[in-house]
């Protein structure tokens, strides 16, 4: 099944990372699969991953040494997946 999990560490500061798996399905060998960065306004920030990926677990590195201090949200779209969670940068 989908997953996304909880950014490591959480707080941050400047950079954490985020892992999601993508599961085997026999519909499709790939996914396109996209993952990004909101701030609390719901405003798209950055972009992390945008591309076809094959069923597996992956780790994302988010840098937000040029973001002030607050709540963010992520957000990891695939097929009809969709999950969001939220991580707290603290400078």
């Amino acid at each position: 099944h989908f997953s996304l999990h909880q950014n490591y560490p959480n707080p941050f500061n400047p950079s954490t990372k985020i892992k999601f798996e993508i599961p085997l399905n026999v519909k499709t060998t790939r996914w396109v699969v996209s993952l990004s960065i909101y701030d609390i306004l719901g405003r798209e920030v950055r972009s992390l991953v945008n591309e076809n990926l094959k069923p597996g677990i992956y780790e994302a590195d988010f840098n937000a040494a040029d973001f002030p201090s607050g709540v963010y949200f992520y957000k990891l779209n695939a097929g009809e997946f969709v999950d969001t969670k939220k991580m707290i940068l603290i400078k």
